[in-house]
C-alpha cells in the first residue's frame, strides 16, 4: 500500500477544477475564455428515426456567432468503432443567424436565413441548417458535485493514502457520503445548475451518404477555428476539462488544454498519462479501488487506467448509423469494449435528453451505465429528437 500525503488546497482545488460550471465543455483555457463565441459548450450527434440523416448540435457559450470563426462539425467515417478512413467536414460562416453559409464537404452547401426554427435547406437538398438562441439541454447538479468532491477532499486528507496506482482508498462510510451528497444541492434537492440558458445554437441535419463514405461507423467531434488557428474543440462531454489539467498549477493546466484544444482527437496518445493520473481518483469515489471500466483490479498501478485513458483520448463521439434507436450515450463503445460491436442495439452518440454526465461519471467510477448520480434527470425544458431544429425554443 503507497501512502500518499494530499495537499487540501491542492485538492480542493483540483476536485472542484473537474466539476463543470456552464456546460459539458468549461473551465476552459484563456484563449477560449477570451472569446465565449468560439466557446463549444456541448456536442450532440444523433441518427434520425427513419435511419436516412444524421443530426447535428453545437452549443456556443457566447449567446452570438463570430462571423470571423468557422464552427466545423467533422464527421470520421470507418468500418467499426475506432477504425475510421474517410472524413467529412461541415464548415459554417456565420455573420448572423440570417447570413449563414454552410458547406457539406463537396457535396453541398447551404446560403442564407437560418434563423426560422424549420431551418435553411441546402442547394441539393442534401442539408439542413439552424442557427439561433435555443434552450441549452445540458443539465447539471454543478453544486451539488462540487460539495461531493469537497467532502473527496477532506477524505483524501483524512486519510492520508491511495493505493500504488494512486487510487484514493475511501472507507464505506465515505463513499456513501460522497454519493448521497451529489445527489443534493446544499442538502436539499438537487437544483439544474443550467436552468433556463440559451447558448447560440448551430444545429444541422445530413443525410447519411454524405457523411457516411468510408463506413457506417462515424466519429464526430467539433471545433471552432481562426484562419489557421483551431481554438476550441469537443467530442464527448467532459474529457477536456475533467481529465487533463486537474492536479497542476493554472499556468501548466492552460497550457496542456490550450494544446489539446489545438491538435485532433488523432493526437490523443499524448494525452493518455494525464488522463491516467486523473481516473485514479475518478475510480475510489465508490469506495472501490479497480472496478473502472477497463481496469484491472489485480494490477495496483498506473498502468491500470491506460486502457480506458487510451479509449478516452480518442475523446470523438461514436454513432453507429446502421442503427435508427438513439437514447443510450457511451452504448457504442460498451459493445465494442465488450467484443459484442455486433450485437449493438443503440446509435450511440448524444441525444439532447441523455443523461450523458451521470454514464460518464459513473462509467469513470464504477465501469457501468449507471450508479453516480446527481440528482439531475432531466432538462427543465423538453427536447425532441425528431424534430428539427431538436433543440427547445428559448
Amino acid at each position: 500500500m503507497q501512502q500518499r500525503t494530499w495537499n487540501r488546497a491542492l485538492l480542493l482545488t483540483a476536485v472542484l477544477a473537474v466539476t463543470p460550471s456552464f456546460a459539458a465543455d468549461h473551465l476552459d483555457t484563456s484563449s477560449v475564455i477570451a472569446d465565449p463565441r468560439a466557446d463549444i459548450g456541448d456536442l450532440y450527434a444523433w441518427t434520425s428515426y427513419d435511419g436516412r440523416r444524421l443530426n447535428l448540435a453545437m452549443t456556443i457559450v457566447g449567446h452570438t456567432f463570430s462571423e470571423q470563426l468557422e464552427y466545423v462539425f467533422h464527421i470520421d467515417s470507418g468500418p467499426r468503432f475506432g477504425r475510421t478512413e474517410a472524413t467529412t467536414d461541415i464548415v459554417c460562416r456565420i455573420a448572423s443567424s440570417s447570413n449563414v453559409d454552410c458547406k457539406a464537404g463537396k457535396a453541398d452547401v447551404a446560403t442564407g436565413d437560418a434563423s426560422r426554427p424549420q431551418g435553411l435547406v441546402s442547394r441539393n437538398e442534401h442539408l439542413r441548417v439552424f442557427a439561433g438562441l435555443r434552450d441549452d439541454p445540458f443539465y447539471n447538479n454543478v453544486k451539488g458535485t462540487r460539495e461531493a468532491y469537497s467532502v473527496a477532499a477532506d477524505a483524501m486528507m483524512g486519510i492520508a493514502k491511495s493505493d500504488a496506482a494512486g487510487c484514493p482508498m475511501f472507507g464505506e462510510a465515505t463513499a456513501r457520503s460522497i454519493l448521497d451528497t451529489w445527489r443534493h444541492t446544499g442538502g436539499g434537492p438537487a437544483k439544474n445548475f443550467l436552468a433556463g440558458w440559451t447558448p447560440a445554437s448551430l444545429v444541422v441535419s445530413v443525410d447519411l451518404s454524405i457523411v457516411n463514405r468510408g463506413g457506417t461507423m462515424l466519429g464526430v467531434w467539433a471545433a471552432t477555428v481562426q484562419g489557421n488557428k483551431q481554438i476550441d474543440r469537443m467530442g464527448r462531454p467532459l474529457t477536456g476539462n475533467a481529465l487533463l489539467g486537474s492536479f497542476a498549477d493554472v499556468a501548466a493546466s492552460d497550457r496542456l488544454k490550450e494544446r489539446y484544444n489545438s491538435v485532433t482527437p488523432s493526437a490523443g496518445a499524448e494525452f493518455v498519462g494525464e488522463m491516467e493520473r486523473t481516473l485514479a481518483i475518478y475510480d475510489g469515489f465508490d469506495g472501490t479501488c479497480g472496478n473502472q471500466l477497463l481496469a484491472d483490479a489485480k494490477v495496483a498501478s498506473p498502468a491500470r487506467y491506460r486502457a480506458l485513458a487510451t479509449v478516452l483520448a480518442d475523446d470523438r463521439l461514436w454513432v453507429d448509423s446502421e442503427s435508427s434507436i438513439c437514447g443510450e450515450f457511451f452504448s457504442v463503445e460498451f459493445a465494442a469494449l465488450s467484443g459484442e460491436d455486433s450485437k449493438v442495439i443503440y446509435c450511440g452518440g448524444r441525444t439532447p435528453n441523455d443523461d450523458a454526465i451521470d454514464v460518464y461519471r459513473s462509467v469513470l467510477s464504477m465501469g457501468r451505465a449507471e450508479g453516480i448520480d446527481d440528482g439531475v434527470d432531466r432538462d427543465d425544458r423538453e427536447h425532441s429528437i425528431s424534430e428539427f431544429p431538436f433543440l427547445a425554443a428559448p
